[in-house]
């Protein structure tokens, strides 16, 4: 990082940038995060993009790791929300699969694209070595996040039974996602009730 993005301003740039990317790549994937699409979408030159960056690769993978800490934020939020009220299967179902699937969208089609566009981004992150370190890391920490929601929950599970619960989910969703089912989110958390029932 170049010495003007550790000033006030420069921070808020490299920001905004990261912000747009993480956008870009939820919306339309890592095709969709370029150099013109993130400074348009940003409202930045063009060449912010390689000033404050030193190549799409670090780009992208702040954009990743920005997008990541935001869900986790938002579900640690969520697990003190359900700690202090309802610990039920469906709370605890409902939250789980936020941190698996994303948010849910309130229309039916967005929901089940957005789906979609992560799984599609989570394959495409195996063609991607320099996202691995990081996804390692992530997915440790989503790991840790999971296992304290089921405990929280009153339904505490072992490592192997989570690694079980995700792989159901995964599952789930890839048949649903191939059978063209409308409603993916819907056919992981029947087989996750099922699970925990």
């Amino acid at each position: 990082m170049t010495a003007a993005a550790s000033t006030p301003k420069g921070e808020r740039r490299r920001a905004e940038l990261i912000e747009a990317a993480s956008a870009l790549l939820v919306e339309g994937g890592f095709d969709a995060v370029r150099h013109r699409a993130v400074a348009e979408r940003a409202g930045l030159p063009l060449a912010s993009t390689t000033y404050y960056f030193d190549s799409l690769e670090e780009l992208v993978t702040a954009a990743v790791e920005h997008h990541s800490e935001q869900e986790l934020v938002n579900g640690r939020h969520r697990l003190e929300e359900l700690a202090t009220r309802n610990r039920g299967v469906l709370a605890t179902v409902d939250l789980v699969l936020d941190m698996l699937l994303g948010p849910v969208r309130a229309d039916r089609e967005a929901d089940a694209e957005a789906v979609l566009l992560r799984y599609e981004r989570l394959v495409a992150t195996g063609r991607r070595k320099y996202l691995r370190p990081l996804m390692r890391t992530l997915s440790v920490r989503l790991y840790e996040l999971l296992h304290e929601i089921f405990a929280r929950s009153g339904a505490p599970v072992d490592a192997a039974e989570l690694q079980r619960l995700v792989a159901l989910v995964d599952g789930a969703v890839v048949s649903a996602l191939i059978e063209v089912d409308p409603e993916p989110r819907a056919a992981a958390a029947r087989m996750l009730r099922t699970a925990l029932s």
